[in-house]
């Protein structure tokens, strides 16, 4: 399925393929597999998706709605086109309410939660199979040529098990750490720190042009949470 695509990915390799499809359980996530086994996440096909609408007129505002998860890479790319964004906290939930609310009909989740509010009024993942398809027939190129004007940022994500979450972003100490990495940054990257909605957790995530930059950022952060924070 959509969470563990990793026999779908040799699937297609194995059967060379143009593209593989995975949903999830209740199949409102789509994501889906190149020729090359490598994976299209809900990013990339929202961008793929929305390029083809906006090049046709069909993109209201010219605005995708996203998530804070989405990858910084889709948005340079976005912008390189001439689209914007609107973000929203994580959940397709909040996604379609702004949807609504401002009169866009695209959004989604990194996860694949995409919803195409002039079909459907939530994430259905066979819509947005049969949307992604469409594009790929259309316009006559691979999946992988289609997903390749994305340059995903490495990004990464540490839970940390915290004693309040709700005040942890109030902490002189983490505030410091985001400040520190942020200026380092230089506008090349992005830290997101926020709580979890139904754990005792804080997730720690950072995005930078390379991993070991990643990994080094998402740890010193993480590593003061625990300090000051953790349980």
């Amino acid at each position: 399925g959509s969470t563990h695509p990793e026999q779908l990915q040799q699937f297609v390799l194995d059967e060379g393929v143009q593209a593989g499809i995975a949903f999830d359980g209740d199949g409102d996530r789509c994501i889906a597999v190149d020729e090359n086994g490598k994976l299209v996440d809900g990013d990339a096909i929202m961008y793929i998706c929305g390029k083809y609408m906006a090049e046709r007129g069909r993109l209201k505002k010219n605005t995708i709605v996203t998530t804070v998860m989405s990858n910084m890479g889709m948005y340079k790319a976005m912008e390189r086109e001439g689209m914007t964004s609107v973000k929203t906290q994580v959940g397709d939930r909040y996604v379609v309410e702004k949807m609504n609310q401002d009169g866009y009909n695209l959004g989604g989740e990194q996860s694949g939660h995409i919803i195409f509010l002039d079909f459907n009024t939530t994430g259905d993942g066979m819509l947005t199979s049969l949307q992604l398809l469409s594009v790929m027939k259309s316009t006559g190129k691979k999946l992988s040529e289609l997903a390749g004007e994305i340059k995903k940022y490495p990004q990464k994500l540490i839970n940390v098990t915290v004693t309040d979450k709700k005040h942890c972003l109030d902490n002189e100490k983490v505030k410091e750490v985001i400040a520190q990495v942020e200026e380092e940054m230089h506008g090349d990257g992005r830290v997101l720190v926020r709580p979890s909605g139904t754990e005792p957790l804080l997730r720690v995530m950072t995005e930078a042009p390379t991993q070991d930059l990643v990994d080094e950022y998402t740890k010193r952060i993480a590593d003061v949470v625990r300090d000051e924070m953790g349980q």
